[in-house]
């Protein structure tokens, strides 16, 4: 899980898209067919699961558009300091629609997302991308009002955007972004294991391959960073 390097935000939903529903964890284990190693995991490290706000065109006034017809909030009280992403890919599985996790454990808020759309393959499945956090913060934390935009699809992007750890470039899509960042996500981890290898590596010619390999992958770092 992806956490931002800019300074982290909570969001203020409005009262009027308020749900506050638990949501029990057989539900979910039922609808996102949810293995028994799964499921050791929910016990061990959710609390509960509350439908916090319903973000849809009745309750925020704003038109759904695209693929966006709503976009729910969910509440995860954890028992522990980590949660494991295959229990947010579990909750998302099971809900077809958008979702933005606000995760709590010890007086500490954090929000969480992954970009999901419906699969261009199979319009009845949902495409799940990587998930991004932004850092802890004091529950008691202000909350900023939510990103001005004209429909739904535009208030998602710019949701997800403010957990992603570089702002987009001039023109760039929200998949376009993501692509950026997956690609920079895979490089920065093929360096290290390169790096790893460079420092155990005896041979001279060796040395020199390893090292031609680290600065072409430092090029194409520095060159989507910029």
């Amino acid at each position: 899980m992806s956490q931002v390097g800019i300074p982290p935000v909570l969001f203020r939903f409005p009262a009027q898209a308020r749900v506050a529903s638990v949501v029990p964890k057989s539900k979910i284990y039922e609808y996102g067919s949810v293995a028994s190693v799964l499921r050791d995991k929910f016990v061990r490290q959710v609390g509960q699961i509350t439908w916090a706000y319903k973000l849809a065109p009745e309750t925020i006034n704003l038109p759904a558009r695209g693929d966006v017809a709503e976009i729910q909030v969910f509440d995860i009280t954890q028992k522990t300091a980590e949660l494991d992403e295959d229990v947010l890919r579990a909750i998302d599985r099971a809900i077809p629609l958008p979702i933005i996790f606000q995760l709590h454990h010890e007086q500490r808020t954090r929000m969480v997302a992954a970009f999901k759309r419906p699969s261009e393959a199979d319009a009845s499945k949902w495409v799940i991308d990587g998930y991004y956090a932004c850092n802890w913060l004091p529950a008691n934390s202000p909350c900023q009002p939510l990103p001005v935009a004209l429909d739904l699809q535009g208030l998602y992007e710019q949701l997800l955007r403010s957990l992603l750890p570089r702002p987009a470039r001039p023109g760039e899509s929200l998949p376009e972004q993501l692509h950026r960042l997956n690609r920079l996500r895979s490089l920065h981890s093929e360096h290290a294991k390169l790096d790893t290898r460079l420092h155990k590596e005896k041979q001279f010619n060796r040395k020199v391959a390893l090292n031609a390999q680290l600065r072409e992958i430092q090029n194409e770092i520095a060159d989507l960073s910029a």
